[in-house]
């Protein structure tokens, strides 16, 4: 089950908000999906979930891992998908013009999923704000909403946000962001060349600009003070949980009573959450085919913390 802060109105794309909005109009293509495998694609079972989120894809960035995305995309089918935010980026398209016909090949299988029966919510982010315009619309089978709360298999309840307004550098210092964002895109750069020559020799992934994050105190303090930020609005709005994404770091732990959940990013980390029949909740690491983490139920989580 989901609820909205208001309904979801399925109407004609406002022609005031063209403008705004031109730079996402990749999102309503109709375009035949790609067949073709990816270079990352390596044959697999198809999983099926209860429901997924995926966050800070960056499309229309050259860091975007669309490939991988894509690769996921068509082994992971789920009855609710929600894309937290951050999945086309504005900022970046707005000064100069990226776009890999893998993006394409992304946006044309979330639509594909969309008609196939998979209810698809876009909570838009910081980089996407502008769809943010368009809240209580449904856009090409995408649902758009400021905000959702999403009720487990279990019965959890579960405040779904991409998070950008507890960082305090987006809200109040948007210059400041933008020059953050641009020191991050060549840190980005850097981690695609150092990706390529461990490919080349035969080496796992690994995300260089990730290390870096981790490195810097100040950005690990960071990371600190905008988790607990947001459990303790997730307390406040009395629900059990809360599910963000924002600053690319997948996490699930309990902060207090609340379970925090990150579902990462596509240009670092390539993880996503995903909910099972059951209510099982798992960050996957697509990068390592794996379930990094999991969260069986509440008590278990409770159980844990203590």
């Amino acid at each position: 089950m989901v609820a909205f802060d208001q309904d979801t109105i399925e109407l004609p794309k406002p022609d005031r908000k063209q403008g705004r909005a031109r730079m996402f109009l990749p999102l309503l293509s109709g375009r035949k999906r790609e067949k073709e495998n990816t270079p990352h694609s390596r044959p697999r079972r198809r999983r099926r979930h209860r429901s997924i989120w995926i966050s800070d894809i960056h499309l229309g960035t050259r860091g975007c891992k669309a490939d991988l995305l894509l690769d996921f995309l068509r082994h992971n089918d789920c009855d609710l998908l929600y894309l937290v935010g951050d999945i086309v980026d504005g900022w970046r398209l707005s000064r100069a013009w990226y776009w890999n016909p893998s993006h394409s090949a992304v946006i044309d299988e979330i639509l594909h999923k969309a008609a196939a029966g998979t209810r698809v919510i876009y909570v838009p982010g910081n980089h996407d704000e502008a769809l943010r315009d368009y809240v209580g619309f449904c856009l090409a089978g995408v649902e758009i909403a400021y905000e959702a709360v999403h009720e487990t298999a279990d019965g959890r309840k579960l405040l779904v946000m991409h998070g950008d307004h507890f960082d305090g550098v987006v809200t109040y210092a948007r210059w400041l962001a933008i020059a953050g964002d641009r020191a991050y895109a060549l840190a980005l750069r850097l981690n695609d060349l150092v990706a390529r020559v461990r490919r080349h020799l035969g080496m796992p992934y690994w995300s260089l600009s990730r290390w870096l994050k981790m490195q810097v105190k100040n950005a690990v303090e960071y990371i600190g003070r905008f988790e607990d930020a947001v459990a303790r609005e997730a307390e406040r709005r009395g629900v059990d949980g809360v599910v963000c994404g924002h600053i690319h770091k997948a996490e699930m732990r309990q902060i207090g009573k609340i379970l925090y959940c990150n579902d990462g990013d596509w240009v670092e980390s390539c993880t996503a959450l995903a909910e099972d029949q059951d209510g099982k909740l798992e960050i996957i690491h697509w990068t390592d085919l794996e379930v990094v983490q999991s969260v069986p139920n509440m008590t278990q989580a409770l159980q844990a913390a203590e």
